[in-house]
């Protein structure tokens, strides 16, 4: 899948790669992390998948069904039914003149639910999932902290019953304690109503920790996939590699003597030569690479 955007027009337009041929699978259940740097494309990703953007290019599939296509009712519906987001800012992403039983019971108002003891019964159980209270459901956002707001931004996303949840950096605007307490919540709402994930973050210690698979993201590319021990216990693209040096260590002493790996991507590849594809090097381990480099890293792994 491509999402490109374009500003200006004639030989002045200008266009940015948002989301470049990129390519990889949910399994149901799992949780897939996708990460990167800032500007890498990875909102723009999960944002494509709910159809908020439509893709430029590529295809797009949930449970079997095609949905890049043209948007209609019915396309649309199905997303709907099946997908839900939970967007990264907390206060932004909830309407200040809607309560709490408002927002949250809005999805269930347009699926059809016009019963309003019905919807007032819902909204007060998942209330109760994310560890509010039914009192809270009189209230206005502005009401609540960080934390709460975004707690009840879960609520809205979950009480559709969708399949999938795309989870857009759900933490990044939080406390580091309140970030704790949401990742916890998400683990324990994914096992018990069996939720399929996409859990888009630039932390990687949360992502590791949250994580079934995680895929890498730099300038709009997915440069490498694989289950989330072993990306970490064996990096394998530059990039990848830069990234976890930047995570910090607890104990100041290590951390005053690790070094830090920088990356490049034009000063790193040649790719005028040789043209380059995902690669699996390791058993589910792929990376985005020329054949001369993965067999590098072939070579690589296989003397350690």
């Amino acid at each position: 899948m491509s999402m490109y955007f374009y500003s200006g027009s004639g030989k002045s337009q200008q266009v940015v790669k948002a989301v470049d041929d990129v390519t990889f699978h949910i399994y149901q259940g799992e949780t897939f992390g996708l990460v990167g740097e800032s500007g890498c494309g990875k909102t723009t990703t999960g944002r494509s998948i709910i159809r908020l953007y439509t893709p430029t290019s590529g295809e797009m599939f949930l449970d079997g069904e095609d949905i890049s296509g043209p948007m209609n009712s019915r396309l649309r519906r199905y997303i709907t039914d099946k997908v839900a987001m939970i967007f990264q800012d907390p206060v932004d992403s909830l309407n200040p003149r809607m309560t709490v039983r408002e927002i949250i019971g809005e999805g269930l108002e347009v699926r059809g639910i016009k019963d309003k003891a019905v919807v007032d019964e819902k909204v007060y159980s998942i209330l109760n999932k994310v560890g509010l209270t039914r009192e809270h459901a009189t209230r206005y956002p502005h009401e609540f902290s960080g934390g709460q707001r975004q707690r009840i931004g879960i609520a809205r996303a979950i009480v559709v019953e969708p399949a999938m949840v795309i989870a857009d950096e759900p933490v990044s605007a939080l406390d580091v304690s309140i970030q704790a307490q949401v990742i916890n919540l998400l683990g324990s709402l994914k096992e018990d109503l069996g939720l399929t994930i996409l859990f888009i973050a630039h932390d990687l210690s949360v992502v590791k920790h949250f994580s079934d698979r995680i895929g890498v993201m730099y300038y709009g590319k997915l440069v490498e996939v694989a289950e989330a021990d072993e990306l970490y216990d064996n990096p394998i693209h530059p990039y990848t590699r830069a990234l976890l040096s930047a995570i910090p260590h607890p104990n100041p002493l290590s951390e005053k003597r690790r070094r830090r790996i920088t990356y490049d991507g034009l000063e790193t590849h040649d790719y005028s030569v040789e043209q380059p594809s995902m690669v699996e090097i390791l058993p589910e381990h792929f990376v985005y690479c020329s054949p001369s480099e993965a067999e590098s890293y072939r070579r690589e792994f296989k003397r350690k």
